[in-house]
């Protein structure tokens, strides 16, 4: 694995598309998983922005990856909960539902081959439109080094 290469392209990405108003997420979190490995290797936080999960978070969200019931159940993310909305072959929408934000709150979880990119963001179509873009740019970085 080329940390090296991840530390550098999360830091890059990060600085331009996560925090202040007027980008596309307000946080984001990169796990690393893999869903091949022994279920011994537990998955970790790799990197973080705009949000700190505990531990306890980290493995409820995986447990709820694994089970595999993405439209069925609901995750914790934070302080909020999200429900699928929207489900692709490596990558899934989600919709806050304690939400008191009137343009509402979302997330998008992409995964590649050794992780799993979670982004939320504020705001309605045109926001989560110009996530997903900022979220894909990352994805295909990784993807590119087969990571």
């Amino acid at each position: 694995m080329d940390w090296s290469f991840v530390q550098k392209s999360w830091d890059k990405w990060a600085s331009t598309n996560i925090g202040t108003s007027g980008e596309p997420l307000k946080a984001a979190l990169l796990i690393n998983y893999d869903p091949l490995r022994p279920s011994r290797l537990l998955s970790t936080i790799a990197e973080q922005e705009g949000i700190k999960i505990s531990p306890i978070e980290l493995s409820e969200f995986i447990s709820f990856i694994k089970r595999n019931k993405l439209q069925k159940e609901s995750f914790v993310i934070g302080h909020n909960q999200y429900m699928v909305t929207s489900i692709h072959e490596n990558w899934f929408c989600a919709r806050c539902l304690n939400t008191s934000k009137p343009v509402g709150e979302g997330a998008i979880v992409m995964q590649t081959s050794a992780f799993l990119l979670v982004a939320l963001y504020d705001g309605s179509v045109g926001t989560a439109s110009r996530a997903m873009v900022s979220v894909d740019q990352f994805v295909w970085l990784l993807n590119r080094r087969n990571l």
